[in-house]
């Protein structure tokens, strides 16, 4: 999906609340909830946890602003331990009612097709089997709820909802694309069929799924379910937050409902104790063992550093790459990228600043230990979340992720008022985590302090 912001009229809010199937937290819409949370979610495949995606803009990622220029950054991608690649829309943009000067890259022309200014189908095969080779899946974009004005589907116009005067429908207010009609059996056949293609012929690793929750569940179980005769265990991520799509279709969605907790925590001062509702409130309304994308910044948003200040951008990462879910970094984001991503900035071509690194320091540091200390701690991607108390919750978050043979206690100080208090740490020699930002001699637990927007990371060994 994408924030079209006033070419459109839409603000952010109404986005996430069209996508997430109008969720309001702390209720659920759906009569059938209680079933729903009752019920197991769809088996993770086994790698899925551990993983890190990572998003791409091809034509901002790289002074080429093409899938060579995304496979020549794979080393660094691949230092920086990115393991899942998504590759926004490589599709042709649609040039009928074109947003700006590129268009959305959500009005797609041609599902089967790669817009010349990326390159060639060569390109892309290039491009996922160096992937490959360093380890790192690639997951294309899928925009299955619309489809540009001028799309070749067009020869089909049963494909398409119709108005009463018979006109095409222009979905959700987005004036550049037509709405898809899922009640024609035809149209299904075609979206499964072009599915299967990019699986079976170039081998990407599965899908992001633009606004999931805008397309009938029983589409994407169809789709599933064939999918999974070609390729068991790809990772289908969903753009929405609907409990019911991650029962059959889904391996992951948007922790959306968090990201909005963090805005208000962040942005309007509301109290840290939220974090710990609202994915209390999500555990009830989800079906058991589902799992959720980690998201602080996307192509959706204003950049993190710029909604909520490089310190606490950072204090909001602290809290997704330690919190149960798989986290995602948007490119830009592990330099402290401030250039603007969202609509308007979305149809337009402005490349990430990547010597941003010189100025915002703290950034790569960050992402440079927090990354590979989850990736070496399977507490931290497949251990229990525990909340602790502490003696300030309006502004300091504390949990622990536990196997049986670990423990990581997390503490992030969400507020810029500076925290010295304790934290119900229980028995036991806890051992601080030295990462680069932190500070030293800053006392043992139970005991701690926090200046703003710190995190401080403890670990323990738990006795067999």
């Amino acid at each position: 999906m994408r924030n079209t912001c006033s070419r459109n009229t839409l603000v952010f809010s109404i986005v996430l609340a069209l996508a997430g199937n109008l969720f309001v937290y702390g209720q659920d819409p759906d009569p059938a909830a209680e079933a729903i949370s009752a019920s197991s979610a769809r088996r993770l495949p086994a790698w899925t946890r551990s993983e890190l995606i990572y998003e791409v803009f091809p034509r901002s990622f790289s002074l080429k602003g093409n899938l060579d220029g995304v496979t020549d950054g794979l080393d660094r991608l691949k230092s920086l331990g990115v393991t899942v690649l998504w590759l926004m829309p490589i599709h042709p943009v649609g040039k009928a009612r074109r947003l700006g000067p590129y268009g959305s890259p959500y009005a797609v022309q041609d599902y089967y097709a790669i817009t010349p200014d990326y390159g060639t189908k060569d390109d892309l095969r290039r491009l996922i089997n160096e992937a490959h080779t360093r380890g790192i899946k690639v997951i294309l974009d899928v925009v299955a709820d619309h489809t540009s004005y001028d799309s070749v589907m067009m020869s089909h116009p049963d494909f398409y909802e119709h108005d009463k005067n018979g006109q095409l429908v222009s979905p959700h207010g987005w004036s550049d694309v037509a709405a898809l009609n899922y009640a024609n059996p035809a149209l299904r056949r075609y979206m499964v069929d072009m599915l299967l293609h990019w699986v079976k012929d170039f081998g990407v690793d599965g899908y992001r799924c633009d606004a999931a929750g805008m397309v009938p569940t029983d589409f994407w179980e169809q789709a599933r379910a064939e999918l999974d005769k070609v390729s068991p265990n790809l990772l289908m991520l969903s753009e929405a937050s609907k409990p019911e799509l991650e029962r059959n279709a889904f391996s992951l969605d948007y922790a959306w409902p968090l990201l909005s907790t963090l805005d208000e925590v962040l942005i309007k001062g509301a109290s840290a104790s939220e974090v710990r509702r609202t994915i209390e409130t999500q555990q009830k309304r989800f079906p058991k063992g589902a799992a959720h994308m980690l998201i602080s910044d996307d192509h959706d948003t204003q950049r993190a550093v710029v909604r909520y200040g490089a310190p606490a951008a950072l204090a909001s990462s602290a809290l997704m790459f330690t919190l149960d879910g798989v986290p995602l970094l948007y490119s830009g984001m592990e330099v402290g990228d401030a250039t603007p991503t969202a609509g308007p900035a979305l149809f337009e071509s402005l490349k990430i600043y990547w010597p941003t690194s010189q100025i915002r320091p703290d950034f790569k540091k960050f992402y440079s230990f927090i990354i590979p200390f989850r990736a070496q701690h399977p507490a931290l991607w497949q251990g229990e979340l525990v909340w602790l108390h502490n003696s300030d919750e309006q502004h300091v978050v504390t949990f622990l992720r536990r196997v049986k043979d670990e423990e990581i206690l997390v503490t992030i100080n969400l507020s810029n008022t500076p925290f010295r208090g304790t934290v119900e740490a229980g028995n036991g020699a806890w051992r601080e985590i030295e990462e680069p930002l932190s500070h030293p001699s800053q006392g043992a637990l139970p005991a701690i302090a926090l200046d703003a927007f710190q995190f401080r990371i403890f670990e323990r060994a738990i006795a067999q």
